[in-house]
């Protein structure tokens, strides 16, 4: 008696190399970002940072900063690339586990916030920053920790 299948392996296996890919798209997006403002650019700079009410930034990063982050986005991003080509990455098993596990959780938490300027937590959202927050970045953030989680645990 034959059932009905609600999804192949194949189909499964489909799915989340399109994930991977998007994991790697973001993700890259986002490293250009952070090389443009450590090299200089400013376009989006000052709306991507968490400020108090009076307008006053809770931090300045500073070029150096941006190129750490930036070099940190590219080596996630070609992380879930080498994933979705299925090319053996250079580290030792139980590291590529640890960091299958630790960007779903880092994304996830950034969600949620530190429960006054940043997140879906926060208590100031009167400024630009908090308006950006609220409608893309704890979004996007929710959405790369889902992903990242739900390839994890396939």
């Amino acid at each position: 008696m034959g059932g009905i299948t609600i999804y192949s392996e194949e189909l499964m296996n489909n799915l989340m190399y399109y994930l991977q890919i998007a994991l790697f798209s973001i993700f890259l997006i986002l490293a250009i970002f952070h090389f443009y403002w450590a090299f200089g650019g400013r376009w989006g700079f000052y709306n991507s940072l968490p400020c108090k009410e009076d307008g006053t930034l809770l931090f300045e990063p500073r070029s150096a900063d941006c190129l750490i982050v930036g070099i940190g986005l590219t080596s996630i991003a070609f992380f879930y690339c080498y994933q979705a080509l299925q090319i053996p990455i250079p580290l030792p098993v139980w590291l590529i586990d640890l960091i299958g596990w630790v960007i779903p959780i880092i994304f996830i938490l950034r969600t949620f916030g530190d429960f006054k300027y940043v997140g879906f937590t926060k208590k100031v959202k009167t400024t630009k920053f908090a308006e950006l927050d609220t409608r893309f970045f704890s979004p996007l953030c929710f959405s790369i920790g889902v992903i990242a989680l739900l390839l994890k645990l396939y």
